[in-house]
């Protein structure tokens, strides 16, 4: 698998650990795989808390979403009672009436 993700053989590998062998000496090499693990780690924790955030800040946007679109249904409830109220539906079809009126006549 490692092969695979490196895209290199294991030849190829096995050269690199010898190479890193020589370089760094045995008593070092565990020091330094310790120090990948513990970074991958840190890695694995900061991506995790990423998408976390990213998640959380997409439901605060879904949520907000949510209550412009209630406060419009709210409104516009509001708005035709206050015409009805208003008996502002009365006038307009006295208007339309009134038009009718002028218009046969002629």
């Amino acid at each position: 698998m490692l092969s695979v993700l490196l895209f290199i053989s294991g030849a190829e590998i096995f050269i690199v650990i010898l190479v890193a062998l020589l370089l760094f000496g045995a008593k070092r090499m565990p020091e330094i795989a310790k120090g990948l693990g513990k970074g991958l780690n840190e890695f694995k924790k900061a991506t995790a808390d990423i998408k976390r955030e990213l998640i959380d800040d997409n439901n605060e946007i879904v949520n907000d979403f949510k209550e412009v679109k209630e406060n419009i249904k709210k409104t516009t409830e509001e708005v035709k009672k206050n015409i009805d109220s208003a008996d502002i539906g009365k006038e307009v079809r006295s208007l339309k009436k009134n038009v009718a009126k002028f218009t046969t006549k002629k």
